[in-house]
């Protein structure tokens, strides 16, 4: 099972979102995390819901979540997800 780890800068992005949204995202990284394994990756990136991203020097991949969108990495040795970045998608990718 994977264990969901924030980044500092991810932690105060996630202060500037509206409640309801705070609670919608960790809820679904929560449901994310317990349901993750290759398969359940290989089916939400056929659905588009996860994208690895291009051009990075680490694997980095993101997850879509309504209007929101969660950059994050994975750690198999240590089955562990790194929240990277959470913003909207007019903010995602700069």
């Amino acid at each position: 099972m994977y264990t969901l780890e924030f980044s500092k800068s991810s932690k105060r992005e996630l202060k500037r979102i509206e409640r309801h949204f705070q609670s919608f995202i960790l809820d679904s990284l929560e449901d994310f995390i317990e349901s993750f394994s290759d398969e359940y990756e290989a089916s939400l990136m056929s659905m588009g819901k996860i994208k690895k991203l291009q051009g990075q020097k680490e694997e980095f991949y993101r997850l879509k979540l309504r209007s929101y969108r969660i950059i994050y990495k994975k750690y198999d040795d240590k089955l562990v997800v790194l929240v990277v970045h959470i913003t909207t998608r007019e903010g995602a990718y700069k």
